[in-house]
């Protein structure tokens, strides 16, 4: 079995971001000195092919670190939470408890107000995916996102339900890797691992 038949995809989440803990989706902060060191760990002494990265900057910042060539990608933002953006789970329990509440059982039915549809968010995502691997296979790349970017991809490959994908814990900087076999013009991902942080990946 030749070894060109595959393209691998690592992902990678953004580090701790200034501001602390928050629904932050499109806010744009940047990442803190912490969320830098954690990138710093998690890429140490390693080489892609291919550098892809969301627009938002606690992750185009970083690519922008590691490549000058890297490419940026408005669909692998993530997603837009609304009237909720820069606020926390607690102050939103406050005036919102019920819609709060209803939001983290059932997200799909239950989007923050003016926030962005759980539904579109993963087609945008997927959609995006499909392109990003058809376009660099048999390559090694690395893409920089989001924990909810991260998520949706990894429940895809594993055929997962949207409560089911909310299980998934994603932590700063840590990093999950895709596979993808090739043949006959199909294409089969698989989940290589997932969630390893600030260490050295073989």
């Amino acid at each position: 079995m030749s070894e060109n038949r595959y393209t691998i995809i690592d992902l990678l989440r953004h580090g701790d971001v200034q501001g602390g803990r928050c629904y932050r989706g499109v806010k744009d902060d940047p990442l803190s000195d912490l969320g830098w060191q954690q990138m710093l760990n998690a890429t140490d002494n390693q080489t892609w092919d291919a550098i892809v990265s969301s627009p938002l900057q606690r992750c185009s910042a970083f690519a922008e670190h590691l490549s000058a060539d890297f490419e940026t990608v408005q669909n692998f933002k993530e997603i837009n939470f609304g009237d909720w953006e820069g606020q926390t789970a607690e102050a939103i329990h406050q005036h919102s408890a019920e819609h709060l509440t209803h939001f983290m059982c059932d997200p799909a039915h239950n989007p923050p107000p003016n926030g962005e549809i759980l539904t579109a968010f993963q087609n945008r995502i997927i959609n995006e995916w499909n392109r990003l691997f058809t376009k660099h296979q048999f390559r090694h790349i690395l893409l920089i996102s989001h924990g909810g970017t991260m998520r949706t991809i990894i429940s895809h490959i594993l055929n997962m339900s949207t409560q089911d994908m909310m299980r998934l814990e994603i932590e700063h900087a840590s990093m999950s890797r895709i596979r993808i076999y090739h043949e006959n013009n199909e294409s089969f991902p698989s989940l290589v691992f997932h969630g390893r942080p600030n260490e050295r990946l073989s």
